[in-house]
């Protein structure tokens, strides 16, 4: 948080906030009325794991334990609220997901525009930031542009990121309107990588990598069947960077995924990934340590791309399939590369689609919302050493270095 925004903030009028178990699970009991949070196996560990992490590791001040305590209830709220509605609806869980689409690869590739420009095709459904962040109830086609929670979620950003840091939108743009990323949902078995980028948490971030994620996928497709249920489309389009730590386990759940791969210079990415998670985190923490945040993140990244080259090297058919996206290609022709997905996949583009896409671009120029300068030193790391860490991971997919 920059010194202007830490005045803004007394943080002396703030409660004490007790980040334990017993307070959590009281709170979104008291906040729902509900108290079955569903099988304990989904969630348990990695909330109680969650919790060691911020408390023994995280550097909070009073701000960040309030927002920490926040996060973590209103997921909570969310695994009450969508559980109670799929027993009181258990047709739910009949809603059909066909052929979703998955843009998977490392920040910072494109994959948010890819994302945003697939979003405006009518016939697909992207989870939007206000549906994952209250959950219940299920979003209505009739009321889905005009939903309440719109609005409160739009407040909520504002409140938070908006205010504490508002250069955050020159790195990541935020809304209510907006396509989410799956890491988001993933929250929901408090097994994502989507808290790490916005507190210090080394020793749940390292579990999260390395745990078992078939329940996150199955939670996954029960959300997606939820939301979908009175708000469907043709098909999903779905996109996380914590995809590449499970893909084996989302191709067991969803046998007919589509995957899409994005591409970038390693060295322009780490950087600007661990720019915006230096960022997040000083939202709640006054001792950021940006070395210490590059050198857990470049090795994570490097242990995700492992993961993906193993995917892809695993003889699956789903593998096979896969299309890779370059960055480099996709800043050349936005549309021309969904096209040629589409074509991959024998998806139909239609020019209506096309037309919203190109209104899309004509919208939102790049760098609206300001620039984002950073470089690799200022984190500590040498582009030699990091261009050799990262040579087989160019080698295999045939990834250009920028320069």
């Amino acid at each position: 948080m920059n010194d202007s925004n830490r005045r803004e903030f007394d943080s002396s009028n703030l409660p004490d906030i007790e980040l334990s178990e017993k307070a959590l699970l009281e709170a979104a009991i008291a906040q729902t009325g509900l108290s079955d949070f569903g099988d304990e196996s989904d969630w348990r560990e990695g909330f109680c794991l969650l919790l060691t992490s911020l408390n023994e590791e995280a550097r909070l001040t009073p701000i960040g334990r309030l927002i920490a305590f926040h996060e973590m209830l209103r997921h909570l709220a969310n695994r009450l609220t969508v559980t109670a509605d799929i027993k009181n609806h258990p047709e739910i869980l009949e809603v059909a997901i066909e052929k979703p689409l998955f843009v998977v690869g490392l920040p910072r590739t494109g994959s948010t525009i890819l994302h945003d420009l697939l979003a405006q095709d009518p016939d697909n459904r992207v989870p939007m930031t206000w549906e994952c962040y209250n959950m219940s109830p299920p979003p209505e086609s009739a009321s889905y542009d005009t939903d309440p929670r719109i609005t409160v979620c739009q407040a909520h950003l504002d409140e938070t990121a908006g205010a504490l840091i508002p250069e955050f939108q020159a790195i990541h743009e935020m809304g209510a309107q907006l396509a989410q990323e799956c890491l988001m949902l993933q929250a929901f078995d408090f097994k994502s990588v989507i808290f790490a980028n916005q507190f210090r948490i080394p020793t749940y971030e390292r579990w999260v990598e390395s745990c078992n994620l078939l329940s996150v996928y199955k939670t996954h497709k029960r959300q997606l069947q939820y939301l979908q249920w009175k708000a469907p489309r043709e098909r999903w389009v779905l996109k996380s960077t914590g995809h590449l730590w499970g893909l084996d386990k989302l191709i067991e759940v969803y046998p007919d995924a589509q995957i899409v791969m994005t591409h970038r210079d390693p060295l322009k990415l780490i950087a600007s990934h661990c720019s915006l998670v230096s960022m997040a985190c000083s939202m709640g923490s006054d001792e950021v340590d940006q070395h210490e945040v590059a050198q857990m993140w470049s090795a994570s990244w490097e242990d995700a791309m492992r993961r993906g080259i193993a995917f892809r090297d695993s003889g699956r058919p789903e593998a096979a399939d896969v299309f890779d996206m370059h960055f480099s290609e996709l800043v050349i022709d936005q549309v021309g590369m969904v096209r040629r997905i589409y074509d991959h996949f024998g998806l139909t583009l239609t020019e209506d689609a096309v037309r919203r896409m190109r209104e899309f671009i004509d919208h939102n120029p790049k760098d609206r919302h300001g620039t984002h300068r950073y470089t690799l030193e200022q984190f500590g790391l040498g582009p030699a050493a990091e261009r050799e860490r990262y040579r087989f991971y160019q080698d295999y997919f045939g990834v250009a270095s920028e320069g």
